[in-house]
């Protein structure tokens, strides 16, 4: 109870650098304080040990003309714990932001060194006409300040406002799906020797491999295939021993498996357990990637091609479609909406996708150029037939031609959004969580939810 070290009415800050765990890597103990102080609160399991402190102090402070600062890990500013966090702290205790500082790299002198990306967030219960966010343009280096009118969750200016998982996209383009998930205990997965071996066995098997990917596969090029018998036959597959060895390996293990839903999918063993495979040739999308790219590596893909269910997958080859997903405008709306997977980027369907802006009525012309960009993008990679995604968006090894061919589409794109320049990333977010606010005013006059 803070009330038992000192009385409210004697304080006038609270400043504070609480502990960074993230909910992996709480202690059950730990654990058991986020539930006793989110007790209640719909998704808080998902919320960093920080966030106990910001509500601890929302309710402290109540009332007051106490301000708080808190160091924190940046994770309670992106991705999905901004809905959970900030909503609670915004509507049901009037929190207002006075000043931010974005992330930058932070590290102690304590033994190990750790070493974290942080914010910093100033808060009060009253609201403030001078607010200031301190931008770093380098994550190591030196932040300078900007006068706002209003600081939003995302530590940007904008309103007091934040996306939430939404089914289905805010706009009128294809769904983005998982792709399909084997659960085949790896029976009907193959590497390149493990293929040529199986075929060595029984070459009539052949005309069912397919080239497989994961999200691994996609970034790092890995040659992997699976046994895809989605319309093989009886007849077919009667004399093919060895592939009914691995139907009957599947089988097997879906029955002994403890999940009544795993169980259920004995009844299918030549199929994957889930099976989301796009009829059309499709954009590819990995689910996590490193956060030193600046580009998530994105590709077109095959029908043919069987995307796993660590790729997300957009049932269409769409040029106009591919240039927006791999643009600026889209990575820097992905960087402040999709959470992290340790420090990689944790890509979100729900939240990233089915919520991003994108352009309004955007004229034939420019969605033309952005077309004929996008395609350039690929006809540049082809130029490299030897280097995986991984090497063509090293931030270091990143061909000067391909970089050229990123800036020429991000310029069609940009076009397509407004004919002034984007000069910072965050005047970009800026102007799509505006452009967020435009679509999303007319569908909660409709009474759907954000």
């Amino acid at each position: 109870n803070w009330e038992e070290v000192v009385p409210k009415e004697e304080l006038s800050f609270i400043l504070g650098n609480p502990p960074f765990y993230g909910k992996q890597y709480q202690t059950v103990e730990q654990k058991e304080d986020m539930v006793k102080i989110f007790h209640g609160v719909s998704g808080a399991g998902v919320l960093d040990y920080v966030a106990a402190w910001y509500l601890k102090a929302a309710i402290f402070i109540r009332g007051s003309l106490i301000k708080v600062g808190f160091v924190s890990t940046n994770s309670i500013t992106q991705g999905e714990q901004v809905g959970i966090l900030w909503k609670l702290l915004f509507s049901d205790y009037l929190v207002k932001i006075h000043f931010a500082h974005q992330t930058f790299n932070w590290s102690n002198e304590a033994r190990g060194k750790a070493a974290v990306h942080c914010v910093i967030v100033g808060f009060a219960n009253f609201d403030s006409s001078s607010k200031f966010i301190f931008e770093y343009e380098n994550i190591n280096g030196e932040p300078h300040q900007v006068r706002v009118k209003n600081i939003n969750p995302y530590l940007v200016e904008g309103r007091d406002n934040f996306v939430q998982k939404r089914t289905k996209p805010l706009c009128d383009v294809p769904e983005m799906n998982y792709g399909s998930m084997p659960n085949d205990g790896g029976f009907l997965l193959f590497s390149e020797n493990e293929k040529v071996d199986f075929l060595s066995k029984e070459p009539e098997s052949e005309k069912f491999f397919r080239q497989f990917v994961m999200g691994e596969e996609l970034i790092n090029k890995i040659p992997r295939y699976c046994l895809w018998l989605e319309s093989a036959s009886p007849v077919e597959l009667k004399g093919l021993i060895e592939v009914r060895s691995r139907v009957e390996s599947v089988y097997q293990l879906r029955k002994s498996s403890t999940r009544a839903a795993t169980n259920k999918l004995a009844d299918y063993p030549m199929r994957f357990g889930e099976v989301r495979q796009p009829k059309t040739d499709y954009i590819a999308l990995p689910r996590v990637s490193s956060v030193n790219r600046k580009f998530i590596p994105i590709d077109i893909l095959r029908k043919e091609v069987i995307a796993g269910d660590k790729v997300y997958t957009i049932s269409s080859s769409d040029r106009y479609l591919f240039g927006v997903v791999i643009s600026t405008m889209h990575m820097a709306w992905m960087r402040v909406t999709s959470g992290r997977l340790k420090s990689d980027y944790s890509y979100s369907t729900q939240l990233t996708y089915n919520n991003f802006p994108w352009p309004k009525n955007p004229s034939d012309n420019n969605k033309a150029l952005v077309e004929e960009k996008a395609q350039k993008v690929i006809d540049t990679r082809a130029k490299y037939p030897d280097s995986s995604l991984a090497d063509l968006y090293d931030p270091l090894l990143m061909p000067a031609d391909l970089v050229r061919a990123h800036q020429e589409l991000d310029r069609a794109v940009d076009q397509c959004y407004r004919p002034q320049p984007f000069t910072t990333e965050m005047a970009r977010v800026e102007y799509l969580f505006e452009l967020y606010e435009e679509y999303l005013t007319p569908l909660l006059g409709k009474g759907r939810k954000k």
